[in-house]
């Protein structure tokens, strides 16, 4: 395993996040394809004895389920000093509303500390934006998360390049403790980051820890085949419910991402992930697995540098995508 620091903080993380989606008990939340915890604790192990020292989870995954099942994992297969942990608020669990009011935010970092059996996370990120509720009360309260220690650091997740450059802007204008991180929608057939909120990341110096970097999937396996999960994955229908013309160009990238894997006796999921690591800024992408020889392929990806043409051969075909992944 690989590893570098987080933007501008002192954390020392691995190239890959285990993103924590999977880990839940299937009876509780909205995702009947999670791992109830003995299999979800075979994987993190697995992770762990492989370099793997980011995990990312969220209050809200399986009703809270992800978070208890990560931290007593943790707990058990790590010191709690060689991991970095975040996890997110925003989005409903048990009958905490949505949103990001102080008294949300302040009620949400102890109830996750307490499933995670932990005195701090090392990053809190604000899961989305919350239109019914002034951005000055949401940053003055992470602020304070802060400041009491509950949480190293803070971070942002899918939201519009000016939004971000005014959270950013009230932070410093303030003092207040500044967002280190964007996880962002961001793939080989979704780049529309790239316009705007990475230009901003690189120049603000802002890790980027991409989410959906295998494109819920879709970029691991033949174009247009399925899986149970696919099938019944909403979230990503809205994701990548496009145009014909754009669904013809994503088939070309596809096509060619299965060209250059097999020219580098690779599979298509670490040349995904291979362009993504060989972009700048980008700190680590949120990989998720539920099957441990899903990750032992995903971490060959840290051998695998493309070259320029073969990035180019990635990237030509690209056709603008509409917006999708800020709800």
């Amino acid at each position: 395993m690989q590893y570098n620091t987080l933007g501008i903080t002192d954390l020392k993380v691995s190239r890959l996040c285990l993103g924590c989606m999977t880990f839940g008990e299937p009876d509780r939340g909205n995702h009947a394809w999670t791992l109830p915890e003995e299999s979800s604790r075979l994987i993190i192990k697995h992770a762990i004895d492989n370099g793997i020292n980011f995990f990312d989870t969220a209050n809200s995954y399986s009703d809270g389920s992800s978070e208890e099942i990560v931290g007593r994992a943790l707990k058990d297969f790590a010191r709690r000093e060689e991991v970095v942990l975040a996890t997110k608020v925003y989005y409903p669990v048990g009958d905490l509303p949505q949103g990001l009011s102080r008294g949300q935010i302040m009620r949400s970092i102890d109830d996750s500390l307490r499933r995670l059996g932990t005195d701090y996370v090392d990053l809190l990120q604000i899961h989305r934006w919350d239109y019914d509720t002034p951005i000055e009360e949401t940053l003055e309260a992470l602020n304070d998360v802060v400041k009491s220690g509950k949480a190293r650091y803070i971070g942002a997740s899918s939201m519009h390049s000016k939004q971000f450059a005014q959270a950013l802007a009230l932070q410093h204008q303030h003092g207040w403790a500044r967002f280190v991180t964007m996880q962002d929608h961001y793939n080989l057939i979704y780049r529309e980051e790239e316009l705007d909120m990475l230009p901003l990341c690189y120049e603000q110096g802002v890790a980027v820890i991409p989410w959906s970097p295998l494109a819920r999937g879709k970029l691991t396996r033949p174009w247009g085949d399925t899986t149970a999960r696919s099938v019944s994955d909403e979230v990503g229908k809205t994701l990548y419910e496009e145009s014909e013309e754009t669904r013809q160009n994503d088939a070309v990238i596809a096509e060619r991402l299965a060209n250059v894997a097999a020219d580098r006796n690779a599979s298509r999921a670490q040349i995904a992930l291979a362009w993504l690591l060989s972009k700048p800024g980008i700190a680590a992408p949120i990989i998720g697995v539920s099957r441990e020889h899903q990750l032992d392929d995903l971490l060959g990806v840290v051998d695998i540098t493309l070259k320029p043409e073969e990035i180019a051969e990635l990237e030509t075909p690209y056709q603008p995508h509409k917006v999708a992944g800020f709800k």
